[in-house]
């Protein structure tokens, strides 16, 4: 699975490559969502803020982004509408995969508002819900591969291209079920599931925070557990920022992201403690946006990077956003403002899903109309379209569903079959 177009030089500063693109690109970074994103989010019920309107458009934006920066990225029929739009492709195919910073804040926040109710985890605690966030993780991601690996399988005879991954063997498939691919070394099944691995590690770093707070706490070293906890969350931020991040070797690992998921942490603790009505609430919200900047400033410094610059901003949006912004209450009850939640739920269900989908439109318009300008530039429309139709019914078939142990093993055994039906179908294996 690599890319349609030629590549080209990236500075050091850009994000790095996934292993299944690494021959091509050894700086390249593909994109997206689960705090829920962090692809998936919490419940509503557990969300910090209740339905959050910014948060809302911040994840709609960045999930169609990152399903044009995948179409521009692998091609074909991107290849054919830059010529009469080189600007509009190349700014997606360098520009678009920024849009997973959106994501990986919002996760960072999210994920401190639905732990906030945990001043200190212990280990059993901490492994209840990192088994739940697995699920809700692993569910939708393996329904959407089971119907990607058929589908680049069934495509493979007629559509010889570089964005179709080999067939899946079986070590492949069960690092794909336990997130484990990229850390292996191997191929990924679809583009961007990276991010669901990633996440994964980052909110299980998250839970370990807690846990330290709790061991702290047992020994008395410190009184105040929110004291610490930010104390880890800052050096956690900090280290990944001006060190770990600063290393592509280390993109298969959550530490190298943990920057911009920590900013979010920091963001979200900030907020809460300068509308809570707390003394000294004055002091404490200008000593947060003064770590901010120097965060960032000393970032920037270190080494110049558009990705980090972005989490930063976004960062700075949701801890200084007024309160109208997150409720939506200034805005009138519109369609457009339905469709922007609506798109923001199921965002990490098109997520998972619009890869395959892309192949399949992809396929039928290089079979037809290989050359045609309208009829590329209508399908990666109709791409996107069914992009979000696919996300919508993948959701509303799955990942609203409950997670369950009992599903998972469904998804798993459903799976490994469409696994075995594609070895089989597969006149290599």
């Amino acid at each position: 699975m690599v890319p349609s177009r030629p590549f080209k030089a990236r500075p050091s500063w850009w994000l790095s490559s996934r292993p299944s693109t690494r021959r091509l690109a050894l700086d390249w970074r593909c994109d997206l969502l689960h705090t829920g994103v962090s692809l998936t989010l919490p419940t509503a019920a557990q969300r910090p803020l209740g339905r959050s309107f910014l948060i809302d458009v911040i994840k709609a934006s960045g999930c169609l982004l990152i399903v044009l920066h995948h179409m521009a990225f692998y091609g074909p029929m991107s290849d054919v509408v830059a010529t009469a739009w080189p600007a509009v492709m190349d700014w997606l195919y360098e520009h678009g995969r920024l849009a997973v910073q959106f994501f990986l804040v919002c996760a960072g926040f999210l994920t401190a508002g639905s732990l906030a109710r945990f001043e200190e985890l212990t280990l059993p605690e901490a492994l209840k819900l990192a088994w739940q966030r697995y699920l809700r993780l692993a569910i939708p991601l393996l329904a959407a591969l089971s119907f990607t690996v058929l589908v680049s399988e069934w495509l493979r005879p007629d559509f010889d291209h570089a964005s179709l991954s080999a067939t899946p063997e079986w070590g492949q498939a069960l690092a794909h079920m336990v997130l484990l691919q990229h850390v292996l070394d191997m191929e990924a099944l679809s583009a961007g599931i990276w991010y669901v691995a990633i996440d994964f590690q980052l909110y299980a770093m998250t839970l370990l925070s807690l846990m330290v707070v709790k061991a702290c706490r047992s020994a008395h070293a410190v009184h105040s557990a929110w004291t610490l906890r930010w104390g880890l969350w800052l050096g956690l931020t900090c280290a990944s920022l001006w060190g770990w991040n600063l290393h592509a070797d280390l993109d298969d690992h959550g530490v190298y992201f943990f920057g911009s998921y920590g900013l979010g942490l920091l963001a979200w603790e900030a907020r809460r403690h300068a509308n809570v009505g707390m003394s000294r609430a004055d002091l404490q919200r200008w000593t947060a946006w003064a770590a901010l900047l120097v965060i960032g400033v000393v970032a920037w410094w270190l080494e110049p990077r558009w990705r980090i610059a972005t989490a930063w901003g976004v960062a700075c949006l949701l801890m200084g956003a007024p309160e109208a912004w997150f409720s939506g209450g200034g805005l009138r009850a519109s369609w457009w403002r339905q469709a922007v939640q609506w798109l923001s739920t199921v965002s990490y269900s098109v997520f998972l899903i619009h890869f395959g989908v892309n192949l399949v439109v992809s396929a039928g318009v290089a079979a037809v109309w290989p050359d045609v300008l309208w009829a590329n530039t209508l399908g990666m429309l109709v791409s996107l379209l069914l992009s979000v139709a696919g996300g919508a019914l993948l959701y509303r078939l799955v990942e609203r569903q409950s997670a369950t142990l009992w599903r998972w093993w469904l998804w798993v055994s459903l799976f490994e079959a469409s696994v075995a039906l594609a070895m089989f179908m597969s006149p290599t294996v």
